[in-house]
């Protein structure tokens, strides 16, 4: 299981270092993929595996399911960290996140995301009065 906050700058390669507890529980091979509201995902090999068996047991017969798929395995690519224990961060996924200098990466369970800290920061700011109702949505359905 992933967890945590950890606060780390990209080098000028666009290298980014990763905690040695992160990188523990991601082994030696990881995916480092476009994710949702602005960051990147990262998965372990037997995460990404599961995703990709769902995925591909979807219809590409609707157009949701091909878009998705395209934005998921289009923006993927396999990291794996240097002796220093940096990733190389590929220039269109920092585009995508709009990774410059300051990162977050955080642990969400099955997977890690990495954020530019300004952008966290604005998502957090922005979403700490939903959490509440968060909460209670999500006590209705028993969790």
């Amino acid at each position: 299981m992933l967890l945590g906050e950890y606060e780390h700058t990209l080098d000028s390669k666009g290298r980014l270092a990763v905690p040695a507890k992160l990188r523990e529980a991601l082994g030696n091979k990881f995916i480092i993929t476009k994710g949702l509201d602005g960051c990147l995902f990262v998965y372990d090999m037997e995460q990404w595996q599961a995703l990709e068996t769902k995925l591909a047991a979807l219809p590409m017969s609707r157009k949701t399911a091909r878009d998705f798929t395209r934005f998921l395995f289009g923006g993927a690519c396999e990291g794996e960290c240097d002796k220093q224990g940096r990733v190389l961060l590929p220039l269109n996924l920092r585009r995508h996140a709009g990774l410059e200098k300051d990162a977050v990466i955080v642990g969400v369970g099955n997977r890690a995301e990495i954020w530019d800290a300004q952008r966290w920061a604005e998502y957090n700011d922005s979403n700490a009065e939903d959490v509440n109702e968060l909460a209670e949505q999500l006590a209705d359905l028993g969790i």
